[in-house]
C-alpha cells in the first residue's frame, strides 16, 4: 500500500476489532470504496496477523502505536508501454 488514510484510535478498553471496524467504516464513507489492508504497529496485535472481515491486517513497525494505516492493497505494478 502506497497511499492510505491514517486513523488514530487509542481508546482504552475497546477491542481491536471494534476500532478497526470504526476506521474501515469511516474510510468507506470518505472514499466510497471498502479498505482491504490495514497496517498497524506490532504492539497492537494481540494475536497473529490475519483477516478481520475483508480487511487484511499486517504488522508494520513504522506505524505509531494507536494508529491504523488503512487503505487498498496495491496490485502488481506494471510499466506502461512507451508510445
Amino acid at each position: 500500500m502506497h497511499t492510505g488514510m491514517i486513523w488514530s484510535d487509542n481508546t482504552a478498553g475497546v477491542p481491536f476489532a471494534s476500532r478497526l471496524e470504526r476506521a474501515a467504516s469511516y474510510y468507506l464513507r470518505k472514499y466510497h470504496r471498502p479498505p482491504t489492508l490495514c497496517l498497524v504497529h506490532p504492539s497492537m496485535l494481540d494475536l497473529a496477523e490475519g483477516q478481520f472481515g475483508k480487511v487484511t491486517v499486517r504488522a508494520y513497525p513504522s506505524v505509531l502505536p494507536g494508529h491504523f494505516w488503512i487503505g487498498v492493497e496495491d496490485g502488481p505494478r506494471t510499466r506502461s508501454p512507451r508510445a
